[in-house]
């Protein structure tokens, strides 16, 4: 009998609808860069039914797809409002080894996050389903 394997996707928007995991997915992402974590955030969005998303954060569902497409540039009440609709809020944080304001964030993130989620991947995208 052949095994079912879910693609990397399913499994994804299943991890994305735990408050926790999606914070976690949120973060690397937004250290990697601002498109990255619209990206993110709109997977997390689709992930809670999108629709569902911007009605409760006061939005039409076009107009939240838009503000997170990769050329969107949402306000930040638009991004307060979706992540408390998510039951996600924003936290400001000294970065590691700072001592003083630097000339803004490293930009050599992104092999690290392409690393850590191709590591998730490897350990998890071969779910079987009973």
């Amino acid at each position: 009998m052949p095994k079912r394997i879910r693609d990397h996707h399913s499994w994804l928007v299943e991890e994305l609808k735990n408050p926790a995991s999606a914070a976690n997915y949120l973060n690397e992402a937004l250290e990697d860069s601002p498109e990255m974590f619209l990206k993110a955030l709109r997977n997390v969005g689709e992930a809670n039914r999108i629709s569902v998303v911007a009605k409760g954060a006061g939005f039409r569902r076009e107009t939240l797809y838009r503000s997170l497409s990769q050329h969107g540039n949402p306000r930040f009440k638009t991004l307060g409002a979706v992540l408390s609709v998510l039951g996600l809020g924003i936290e400001i944080k000294a970065s590691k080894g700072v001592e003083r304001m630097s000339a803004g964030p490293p930009r050599q993130r992104q092999k690290r996050v392409q690393d850590s989620m191709v590591a998730v991947q490897a350990g998890h995208h071969r779910r079987h389903n009973p």
